[in-house]
C-alpha cells in the first residue's frame, strides 16, 4: 500500500511539473506577439464576407421564424406567456430577460448586415483587400 501512495505522489508531481512547464512556454511564446496585429485584416475579411453574410441571414431567419422554430423570438414569447399563466414568476422573469436580449440581437445582426454590405462594396473597389496586406 505504501508503494501505491509513492507512485501516486510521483505521478501527481509529474503532472504538476508538466502543467507548469507548458504554462511557462505558453507565456514565453505569447510575449513575441505583444506588438499586436500587423494590419487590419482587410484581405481576410473580404474573403470571409460571403460566409459571414450567410451566417447572419441564417440567424435572422431563425429569430424571425414562427413559434414552432427553436431559437425564434415568437417561441420564446410563447414560453414567457406560458410561464406567466402557470404562475412561475421566476421562470417568467428569466425567460423575459432572454427575450429582451434575443430581440436586441436581431437589431444588432441587422446593423452588421448593413456594415458588411459597406465592407463588400469596399472590397470590390480595392481588389478584395489584397493591397491592404
Amino acid at each position: 500500500m505504501d508503494m501505491r501512495r509513492g507512485t501516486r505522489t510521483l505521478l501527481a508531481g509529474l503532472a504538476v511539473t508538466a502543467v507548469l512547464g507548458t504554462a511557462g512556454m505558453a507565456s514565453a511564446a505569447g510575449g513575441t506577439h505583444a506588438a499586436g496585429p500587423a494590419g487590419d485584416g482587410a484581405k481576410a475579411l473580404c474573403k470571409r464576407a460571403p460566409k459571414v453574410d450567410r451566417r447572419i441571414e441564417r440567424a435572422l431567419r431563425r429569430l424571425d421564424a414562427g413559434a414552432g422554430t427553436r431559437g425564434s423570438v415568437a417561441r420564446l414569447e410563447k414560453r414567457v406567456d406560458n410561464a406567466k399563466k402557470a404562475g412561475h414568476t421566476e421562470i417568467a422573469t428569466y425567460l423575459q430577460n432572454r427575450l429582451t436580449f434575443r430581440k436586441s440581437l436581431g437589431t444588432t445582426l441587422r446593423q452588421r448586415q448593413k456594415d458588411l454590405a459597406a465592407v463588400r462594396t469596399w472590397c470590390r473597389g480595392n481588389d478584395d483587400g489584397k493591397a491592404a496586406g
